[in-house]
């Protein structure tokens, strides 16, 4: 650290992200990417005539891009606010929404707490129920801005469309954000909600079920009035900040339905033979709507199970957290990669 640093991030704890290891070959289920290539679609879509366009900005309205959201969604492009990442559009939220404050799950996305210091927003953590659940009561009447991941990360557990419009409409007075970056995996939207609620911002991204984590995509489904707010922030900040190959990519892929019905169908299929696999071996498999698995290791602690996993060759996620440090999140990866997982867990649970 300088000294140049501004004394508000000097003891700043930043977000760590998943390993992304260069020097070895490594089974990657730590950052619940894809495992599956981008829509064919996508391919032709970013081709030499658009890579010779690179040398011109970027559209800053996007309006391919939003265009294609707002059809695959029902929704009017005035609803539609994109950027780079869904982490981007979380950090506008911050800066828009966060004058009273916000709310949101203590084991949750690790951001969520970055960002309330990184924008000097007051920022209170709820716990979850004994069996990592939500308890929507907590958010309620919150007299701030709500968060909440759905599904939740790094638990996979998803709440009802029904107890998100609980909490909605509790709150005419405040924003409440759901944060869906995995719902496309078995978890129940809240999209429909934003006809009948104007302080609904429902948050997206194209690096899990698009397949294009890579690219740096994500999105926000609101009212036309939020949407503004977001822009705004998105405008006083970075007016192009989804670049011309990424529009064109995230386009493509959000018109190509039959391909992403058929790589989110595998990653569930595969999601769930995996489960029924780890509970066999007496593992505590927490019910995930996502494409991970949150999982807790019969027979030795999370930090062992985590360290000789990697002595494998395979890469999971773990935290330090007391509440969760006996659990290891598992990205679902492909059939071959899954079964060399399964194999080699196995030989570690039984010896």
């Amino acid at each position: 650290m300088s000294r140049f640093l501004h004394s508000r991030y000097q003891n700043m704890e930043p977000y760590t992200p998943g390993e992304q290891p260069q020097e070895r070959k490594y089974i990657k289920l730590n950052t619940n990417e894809s495992p599956y290539a981008p829509s064919p679609r996508v391919l032709e879509a970013i081709n030499r005539t658009e890579a010779e366009q690179l040398r011109l900005y970027s559209d800053p309205e996007a309006r391919a891009l939003v265009n294609a959201i707002a059809h695959r969604y029902g929704v009017d492009r005035s609803q539609v606010m994109v950027g780079n990442g869904s982490d981007e559009i979380l950090a506008f939220c911050y800066m828009a929404f966060g004058e009273r404050g916000f709310r949101y799950p203590q084991i949750s996305y690790g951001f969520y707490p970055v960002f309330a210091e990184t924008f000097g927003v007051d920022g209170q953590a709820v716990a979850l129920k004994e069996d990592f659940t939500i308890d929507i009561d907590d958010y309620k009447n919150a007299g701030r801005t709500v968060l909440i991941a759905n599904p939740n990360a790094p638990t996979g557990i998803c709440l009802s469309r029904s107890q998100v419009e609980e909490i909605v409409a509790s709150n005419p007075d405040d924003v409440v954000i759901v944060d869906e970056a995995y719902v496309d995996f078995g978890g129940e939207s809240s999209v429909g909600l934003l006809s009948k609620y104007d302080n609904l911002v429902v948050v997206q991204t194209f690096s899990k079920s698009r397949n294009l984590a890579g690219a740096r995509l994500g999105f926000a489904l609101t009212s036309p009035e939020l949407a503004e707010d977001l822009n705004k922030m998105k405008f006083s900040f970075n007016p192009y900040n989804v670049n011309r190959l990424s529009i064109v990519a995230g386009a493509a892929a959000m018109e190509d339905e039959a391909y992403f019905q058929e790589c989110t169908g595998r990653i569930r299929k595969t999601r769930e033979k995996t489960a029924q696999f780890l509970s066999d071996l007496g593992f505590t498999v927490l019910p995930s709507s996502a494409n991970f698995l949150f999982v807790k290791p019969g027979t030795m602690g999370g930090t062992e199970y985590f360290t000789r996993l990697r002595e494998e060759g395979i890469l999971v996620r773990h935290w330090s957290d007391p509440r969760i440090v006996d659990f290891v999140r598992v990205t679902i990866g492909s059939e071959e990669e899954m079964e060399r997982f399964c194999m080699v867990t196995k030989i570690l649970v039984e010896g």
